[in-house]
């Protein structure tokens, strides 16, 4: 089911401020029934009632409720477990201005509210990515899709890579991304774009297996970063432009200590120019009550000092061991700022 949006596209520009949303969301049922849950193929039950309740800052008989309207839930040893996606939606659709969610998303974007300026100019970054084989099989070599950032005027430095070995292994490299303005040109992409952001898929933090699911995804109305990239891709594809959905790293977030999926479209414009649209960024920023409308356009084009790209394409894995195990990779990446002397 296809949910009102928090932002509105119209005529080329952003409108309906967050707090529009946020003051009809006052009970958790109709909180409940703004989002979808995510499919029980995808959805992992991880989370104890108790560290629901401190995400949410609800009490017992709340979730209650909120498993009366629907939440998915495992009852393991008397306890009842919870997938941290749709607790995450939950909180971050809730309004209430309290919940985890909401007090994390409001910091991981200040920065959306500021001058782009400081988005446009050089940035340097410690990367360090750990990949982990589950089920191990032996030795084998491994194979990580890189930070590529010299296409985009960036420079990779110190690079140390993943030796062939068993279990685990490690990327560690010095990154420095920068930015520049460059709207997209071309009319037939800046309508699909603006297609897109009226179309009223809300975003929703969905599991990056799911996300590949693109289908799947918008058919509830919802949409992601990776979701939202393949679907671009296609439609840019299918009107004549070269295009791909390519992974990356959102940097700046919590000190380093939070992985997020990244995506965006990179398409060849009509002046032969390379652009990138970075869609659910835009989406996620209009959500916020600061005048962030300059950050939402740069998103629609631009590159900007806080993501760093990979080689990896949208619907694959930033790693993989050649090993054989069933299971695949887990790759787990920490990314700081470093400090200008």
């Amino acid at each position: 089911m296809r949910r009102s949006p928090a932002w509105l596209f119209r005529r080329g520009r952003w409108v309906v401020p967050y707090q529009a949303e946020a003051a009809g969301s006052t009970s958790w049922e109709k909180v409940a029934d703004s989002i979808e849950f995510i499919p029980a193929e995808y959805s992992v039950k991880s989370l104890p009632e108790s560290v629901a309740r401190e995400m949410l800052g609800c009490e017992p008989g709340d979730v209650d409720r909120l498993v009366g309207v629907g939440l998915p839930f495992e009852e393991r040893a008397g306890e009842r477990y919870f997938d941290a996606n749709d607790l995450y939606n939950l909180g971050m659709y809730s309004g209430r201005s309290t919940t985890q969610p909401e007090l994390a998303f409001r910091m991981l974007f200040r920065f959306a509210g500021r001058p782009v300026e400081d988005l446009l100019r050089p940035k340097t970054w410690d990367v360090r990515v750990r990949l982990e084989c589950v089920e191990c099989a032996g030795e084998a070599p491994w194979h990580f899709e890189e930070p590529d950032v010299v296409r985009f005027g960036g420079r990779l430095e110190d690079v140390s890579r993943p030796e062939p070995g068993a279990g685990s292994a490690q990327f560690a490299a010095r990154v420095t991304t920068t930015g520049a303005r460059t709207p997209i040109v071309s009319p037939v992409l800046r309508e699909l774009v603006r297609e897109y952001l009226e179309a009223g898929y809300r975003w929703q933090m969905i599991p990056v297996s799911m996300q590949s699911d693109v289908e799947l995804v918008h058919k509830l109305g919802a949409t992601s970063c990776i979701a939202a990239s393949l679907f671009l891709a296609e439609r840019f594809r299918a009107a004549g432009y070269r295009a791909q959905a390519k992974r990356g790293w959102f940097c700046g977030v919590l000190g380093g200590a939070l992985d997020l999926p990244h995506a965006c479209v990179e398409v060849v414009d009509d002046d032969g120019a390379l652009r990138t649209v970075d869609i659910a960024k835009a989406q996620l920023a209009a959500r916020l009550p600061d005048d962030t409308e300059a950050f939402r356009e740069l998103c629609l084009g631009s590159v900007y000092n806080k993501v760093i790209p990979s080689t990896a394409s949208g619907n694959e894995p930033f790693g993989r061991h050649e090993c054989g195990s069933p299971r695949p990779a887990e790759i787990h990446a920490d990314i700081r700022a470093v400090r200008r002397s």
